[in-house]
């Protein structure tokens, strides 16, 4: 099997994402359909399916591998500070519209294995705002939250952090935020205490709570124009007046409907709701 070989069909892709969705209630078919065609293709290549009728049947009848293929078609792509230029931008101008917020809820959707919310939290920290701060952290795929909930990172990734935090604006070494172990490294139980983490699907469950900020980074570019849609009415009823909504570098508002109801700040792309 050759690498690039498309084994599965496009309209083949749609029938075992409504098999999914029968099944086992993940609803991925707002998802661009070219998106999930080269993932589905790349998990076949990996687990060695010659045929869609191989990967279907496994699919549907084991539970278990249900798991890993909905880590695969989740985007999982993270890292601390990621676009460095963006938390310099939260650390100057949204946080400190914050600090007169008795307490500050944040929601960051589509967490994966938890960078971006402890990079928040850090940052919060040398804001002295991380006491009155809760964090929500949400994600579709059970295994990455467990994971994010762990608070640790690999050593090979260090470096890159480091870099983006001094990039970022940080304020402290940031090696007093962890402890070093082996090919690991623990975070600070003083960052994980401010943070909840806990599955949330943005296709399919409501809102859960009134947020000053809300976080979602380069999710919605795998989603087609109608799920993106109502996903950003998802955060508009879970943001409260004069809160602020962030995407990621290839995603805007400035084509929605909800547009007239939101400024951007600056050229990052933050926007502030205003009615």
């Amino acid at each position: 099997m050759t690498t690039g070989k498309k084994i599965v069909s496009q309209e083949q892709v749609m029938i075992l994402m409504e098999d999914v969705e029968r099944l086992y209630g993940y609803d991925f078919t707002h998802y661009t359909k070219a998106s999930l065609s080269r993932r589905i293709n790349q998990l076949c290549l990996l687990d060695n399916f010659a045929s869609f009728a191989e990967l279907r049947y496994r699919v549907v009848h084991d539970p278990e591998y249900m798991q890993r293929f909905v880590e695969k078609m989740t985007v999982n792509v993270t890292e601390m500070f990621r676009d460095p230029s963006f938390f310099a931008n939260l650390r100057r101008e949204i946080l400190p519209k914050l600090r007169t917020s008795p307490f500050i809820r944040i929601w960051i959707a589509g967490c994966a294995t938890g960078e971006e919310a402890y990079s928040l939290a850090i940052l919060l920290q040398e804001e002295n705002l991380l006491h009155k701060s809760l964090i929500y952290g949400t994600d579709i795929n059970p295994s990455v939250l467990e994971q994010a909930k762990k608070a640790v990172i690999p050593m090979a990734n260090l470096k890159s952090y480091v870099e983006n935090y001094q990039l970022s604006g940080g304020k402290a070494d940031f090696s007093s935020y962890y402890t070093a172990n082996y090919n690991w490294v623990k975070l600070n139980s003083t960052l994980r205490e401010r943070i909840v983490f806990a599955s949330h699907n943005l296709v399919s469950d409501a809102s859960f709570n009134a947020f000053q900020l809300i976080l979602c980074r380069n999710v919605l570019i795998y989603f087609d124009t109608e799920l993106q849609a109502r996903v950003l009415s998802l955060f508009d009823e879970s943001l409260e007046t004069f809160g602020y909504l962030a995407l990621g570098s290839q995603e805007t508002l400035r084509f929605s409907a909800l547009a007239p109801h939101y400024n951007q700040v600056g050229n990052e792309k933050i926007w502030r709701k205003v009615k």
